[in-house]
């Protein structure tokens, strides 16, 4: 089975969630830091909602900081955010090809469906599954036994595509292949990447057939 993330896998959403963080905290006279930007940006919905509340002593709860972010990225979801070079080429190949695929994101689930309703990719998939329904960090190896067991499907016989090298290595580390895809939020960990995947690629288009 082939797996797929969606922000900076399939999307190239992974820069807006910086903007959307840029902003909500500007709303608020607050600065990011990278220590900030380096927690958020690795951890699943919930638990990246907690930090914020916590670090910057926020009045609001988690479930309002969340919403708030959901508002922020909707527009960017359903009418702006671009697709990766070859990406709705290569899932449909994998679908003429009858390979079973899946989606397992940290993305919002509104958001997800409404990026892939408008690109007309949501019916190719088998299975989609949240990182915040499972509870764990995708850089936790049992996060991906979890994911495993709700698709039905041993992790020897699953392919992870992923643009975030800490995903990658996890997924190798739990029994999976795992492909890395170039993105440019992490163009400074490219080496990094390449050596924790079965595979590189800077795109999808790679791997059209001619």
């Amino acid at each position: 089975m082939y797996i797929f993330d969606l922000d900076g896998t399939l999307t190239d959403t992974n820069g807006l969630w910086a903007e959307v963080d840029r902003e909500f905290l500007s709303r608020r006279g607050l600065a990011n830091t990278p220590e900030y930007e380096r927690v958020v940006s690795r951890s699943i919905y919930p638990i990246a909602a907690q930090f914020t509340k916590e670090y910057y002593h926020l009045p609001e709860s988690p479930g309002d900081i969340m919403a708030e972010w959901d508002a922020l990225a909707d527009r960017h979801y359903r009418d702006l955010a671009p697709l990766k070079p070859g990406a709705a080429e290569f899932l449909r190949q994998c679908t003429e090809e009858g390979r079973p695929m899946a989606l397992f994101t940290a993305c919002r689930p509104a958001l997800c469906r409404a990026a892939l309703e408008r690109f007309e990719l949501l019916e190719l998939f088998g299975h989609i599954v949240y990182a915040e329904e499972i509870g764990l960090e995708k850089r936790n190896p049992e996060c991906f036994v979890r994911l495993g067991q709700l698709l039905g499907a041993p992790l020897e016989d699953c392919t992870l595509f992923d643009d975030s090298p800490d995903n990658c290595a996890t997924a190798m580390r739990a029994g999976m292949a795992a492909v890395g895809v170039y993105d440019d939020y992490y163009a400074a960990r490219q080496e990094e990447l390449k050596s924790v995947c079965g595979r590189y690629i800077r795109s999808f288009e790679e791997l059209l057939r001619g």
